[in-house]
């Protein structure tokens, strides 16, 4: 895997990844960035957010179960201290599906947390404290 990142001016940067897809990443005005993109701390708690949803539908699809939307609400705390590494990551997942068993949701969540999501078992493996709840919706 392979990723460029890039810098503008300030403290904006454009981050383009091995597949091609580019992102922009700034910081906020007290920082001397724009606030014109994502903050490369929130890009790393969106991509625990992504892996971990990847895995749950990956997982739930496999089991044919009738999902209709999955998303998940990632909470985050960080030291107050440089470096501002997270301590806490919370994922509350709603999966929305028709007669969907809670205990497939259950599973696939479980699964992802302690089997299949790299970026949220590497930050735990560095000490983070990562929690996961979910929610079932019919529909």
């Amino acid at each position: 895997m392979q990723a460029t990142v890039k810098w503008v001016d300030g403290r904006l940067f454009v981050g383009e990844s091995g597949s091609g897809h580019a992102i922009v990443m700034d910081g906020p005005p007290d920082h001397g960035g724009r606030n014109m993109g994502v903050r490369p701390m929130e890009m790393l708690l969106l991509g625990v957010g992504g892996c971990s949803s990847f895995d749950v539908v990956d997982i739930l699809q496999k089991g044919r179960h009738d999902i209709t939307d999955c998303a998940v609400d990632l909470t985050a705390e960080r030291v107050d201290a440089v470096p501002a590494v997270f301590s806490k990551i919370h994922l509350h997942f709603r999966v929305t599906g028709r007669n969907l068993p809670a205990a497939a949701v259950e599973r696939a969540v479980k699964l992802s947390a302690e089997k299949y999501c790299s970026a949220s078992i590497m930050l735990g493996k560095a000490g983070v404290d990562i929690s996961h709840d979910f929610e079932v919706i019919e529909g």
